[in-house]
């Protein structure tokens, strides 16, 4: 493997630790968590305790106050262990950068100490049962009544959405400004009108605890509003090039692991009379994969040092989150199919995986729309 000169010997260090914390506190009970559809709340405590979450934050709110690559190291880790459950990075690295980057102070303080401690799990609320990957075409929508927005609509595969004790939702104040007309609102748990559906089964995923969310003429003050009225789509199209990274750095970090699977398994696995690893297709498939891999993390490295110097672009974004997630569901294919019938058993990591990585084609924009996004910038754009 290539040398990652991205990370020093502190992150490295940060790496060890979050290593442990994964085969202690969470590789032993994820398969009890993906049984009964959630992870405990405990293990967010204990990751709070440990720093492992909003590190990038202030150190005045709670953070760490350290730069993205320890949260690159965190991605990593969970995505190497498969431990698809912990909502980690959408809580830290998604939901966190909203309030820091356009909350008031109140409301910096009042929510981001808390999301770093794991007392508040947080999420965000975009999709809805009629619009996904096309935000404009949301329909929830936030009227405002004197000093108070009133917030009716629903979303829908809501990640964390069940835990989550705070809310960012999308909704329209001005249905007449399309984009323009978009509002973020902070709404917490508890707030009358608001309602948590049931937990959504899914094909993969299984740990994580993704919901539906209803609103029902739910009354929030004014300084609920997160950011500037109609400025939500702006904030929105800012903070998706780090987000759509974030799914790339899975990813690889997912196909790498699986590798590393199939690697010790066909090693042990014999077949007519020798290990699997005898045979000449299994070797060269998996160099091939291995190659294909590494290629991918290059270029993933590249963009993170892009983002830590606030250069990365949505197009090269786009082209990061669809070349990875299509590379890492090829990649655990492959694997899957050099375990054999074993490949396909719940008990069996890759099994897991084959499931969980699917919807990372569709999630954070489908792919078609991040191949959209790369021939506007080549001047492709439908006329």
């Amino acid at each position: 493997m290539l040398p990652r000169p991205l990370f020093c010997e502190e992150h490295n260090m940060f790496r060890d630790s979050v290593r442990r914390f994964m085969q202690n506190e969470v590789e032993p009970n994820h398969a009890d968590w993906e049984a009964q559809g959630y992870v405990d709340r405990s293990v967010w405590l204990k990751a709070g305790q440990n720093g492992f979450l909003c590190a990038s934050m202030p150190e005045a709110y709670g953070g760490a106050g350290v730069d993205k690559r320890y949260s690159v190291v965190l991605m990593e880790e969970i995505a190497r262990a498969n431990a698809t459950g912990l909502g980690f990075g959408l809580h830290s690295e998604i939901v966190a950068p909203y309030i820091l980057h356009y909350g008031s102070e109140e409301q910096k303080t009042r929510f981001l100490p808390k999301m770093a401690g794991g007392e508040w799990i947080s999420a965000i609320a975009m999709s809805e049962p009629a619009a996904g990957s096309d935000l404009q075409g949301i329909k929830t929508n936030a009227v405002r009544d004197g000093e108070h927005y009133v917030l009716n609509g629903s979303k829908t595969f809501i990640t964390n959405g069940w835990h989550a004790d705070v809310v960012i939702v999308v909704a329209k104040t001005d249905p007449q400004k399309g984009a323009k007309g978009i509002s973020l609102f902070l709404v917490q748990a508890g707030t009358p009108g608001f309602e948590k559906g049931q937990r959504l089964k899914k094909i993969g995923l299984k740990a994580q605890d993704t919901a539906e969310l209803f609103f029902d003429n739910v009354r929030l003050p004014a300084e609920s509003l997160l950011g500037g009225e109609g400025e939500g789509f702006v904030y929105l199209m800012q903070e998706l090039p780090w987000e759509r990274l974030q799914i790339a750095i899975s990813a690889v970090e997912s196909a790498q692991a699986a590798i590393d699977w199939t690697v010790d398994y066909v090693k042990e696995r014999r077949a007519f009379g020798t290990t699997v690893s005898a045979f000449q297709n299994t070797r060269f498939k998996l160099a091939e994969l291995q190659t294909e891999v590494q290629v991918a993390r290059v270029f993933v490295d590249r963009c993170i040092e892009l983002i830590l110097d606030g250069k990365l672009d949505s197009t090269t974004a786009s082209m990061a989150k669809y070349w990875c997630t299509d590379l890492q569901c090829k990649v655990i294919d492959e694997c899957l199919q050099l375990h054999g019938g074993y490949g396909y058993m719940w008990e069996y990591p890759i099994a897991r995986a084959f499931a969980d990585a699917r919807v990372q084609r569709i999630y954070g924009g489908t792919n078609e729309i991040m191949k959209e996004l790369i021939t506007r910038s080549m001047g492709l754009g439908a006329r």
